[in-house]
């Protein structure tokens, strides 16, 4: 199958950007692990960006390879490449090292999301700047939004708005990805730390299927709310090109 320079300019960038966000999501567990008194991932040297210390060869290079550069090829039955997921190495947790057991524990399930919900901000400040503060990022930033790229005269604002645009949609991605509540997700520790002893067996048990659930589940669910969110982001984007 034929596919333009520009198609896999963007696969690279989506690879990188996602390299980058998931080493971030793992760091902020370890780090929000260690500021509650688990050193456990600190010791083992993942309070770090770093990503060969977060890699899992699955979640962080096969399942997105093929996501994201198998459509180049024809290969489509990991999906479109319209959605990026994946997941890093899991950071050990010592719960008992916890004051807090629950608590502590659901603030460190949480850190990993809320890392990836800052970086999609940070993303979002990103192109406000390059809309209202740079010379030409107001029509790279248009000319991205409607996908008209062209790889022989693009320049660096148009560079930095695909980044951007990118940066957020990746991210969003995984911020509603780590919320499904599967083993080993992030959320499914909420759902544990609520379970009743008796049940947590069977909890556990669904763990054993949790990446099949997560290969079968996973985009499907993750759509029906990325849609409406890069609707929003799209939005405000939007009325930020209209300001003068």
């Amino acid at each position: 199958m034929q596919f333009s320079s520009i198609d896999l300019v963007i696969a690279l960038f989506k690879f990188v950007i996602l390299l980058f966000s998931l080493s971030v999501h793992e760091c902020a567990h370890a780090w929000m692990a260690s500021r509650l008194g688990d050193q456990t991932a600190r010791l083992e040297g993942r309070v770090t960006l770093n990503p060969a210390h977060h890699i899992d060869p699955m979640g962080t290079f096969l399942y997105p390879a093929l996501m994201i550069f198998g459509p180049l090829i024809g290969f489509t039955w990991f999906g479109n490449g319209s959605i990026i997921l994946g997941w890093g190495k899991p950071v050990p947790v010592i719960t008992r090292n916890l004051k807090k057991i629950t608590r502590y524990d659901n603030y460190i399930a949480l850190a990993g999301p809320a890392a990836n919900l800052l970086l999609a901000f940070l993303a979002f400040l990103m192109l406000a700047v390059l809309i209202l503060a740079i010379p030409g990022g107001r029509e790279a930033v248009e000319s991205t939004l409607q996908n008209q790229i062209i790889i022989g005269g693009t320049s660096a604002p148009q560079a930095i708005a695909l980044l951007g645009l990118l940066a957020v949609q990746v991210n969003l991605a995984l911020l509603f990805f780590n919320f499904l509540p599967i083993p080993p997700l992030d959320a499914s520790r909420f759902v544990r730390n609520l379970l009743p002893y008796n049940s947590l067996n069977t909890f556990d048990t669904i763990g054993r299927y949790g990446f099949i659930l997560i290969f079968f589940l996973g985009q499907i669910i993750v759509r029906i709310f990325l849609g409406p969110a890069m609707a929003i982001f799209g939005t405000a984007l939007a009325l930020l090109l209209r300001h003068p």
